[in-house]
């Protein structure tokens, strides 16, 4: 692993699309069923938001949370998704949901726990827990796409700063 300093943000290494538009076209159609499999939207953009922070994806992580933040969804909730564990902000399922996200992210680490996979069959079973299954795959892929050719984020404006009373 390199341990360099990054003085600049990345440029963009290659667009992969243009490379590429047969293999992104499969891809979209994975994640055109994950986005009509029934599974709540704002669940899966929780997952994506996950699965995006453990991989270390700048865009990734931009889009999800500016489309959770789109949704509804506090501040409060977006801003705890990466520490989801210690944060009462979320419902059962959707912690199990995450908990899932994170191993089936990390497979490499432990494999899938059994008891990860008990506590999400709590809330996700048969085609559910196959569909978020799937949203993983989905996004680990878009994930380790846009890392690795450095997809460029895109730069908001700054707002300007409001007055503290």
């Amino acid at each position: 692993m390199s341990t360099s300093v990054d003085e600049f943000p990345p440029e963009q290494r290659l667009d992969y699309a243009a490379a590429a538009p047969a293999g992104v076209k499969a891809l979209e159609g994975l994640q055109h069923y994950v986005e009509h499999c029934g599974l709540d939207p704002n669940l899966l953009e929780l997952v994506k938001l996950r699965c995006s922070q453990i991989n270390g994806c700048a865009y990734c992580v931009d889009l999800h949370a500016r489309r959770l933040r789109q949704a509804g969804e506090s501040h409060q909730r977006v801003d705890a998704v990466a520490v989801w564990r210690e944060s009462p902000v979320f419902t059962h399922p959707e912690r199990a949901a995450l908990a899932w996200a994170e191993a089936v992210t990390l497979i490499g680490e432990d494999h899938v726990p059994y008891d990860v996979y008990r506590w999400v069959d709590r809330y996700f079973t048969g085609k559910t827990l196959a569909d978020l299954t799937l949203a993983v795959i989905a996004i680990n892929a878009w994930n380790r796409l846009a890392v690795t050719f450095r997809k460029p984020t895109p730069i908001e404006p700054a707002n300007p700063p409001r007055k503290v009373e």
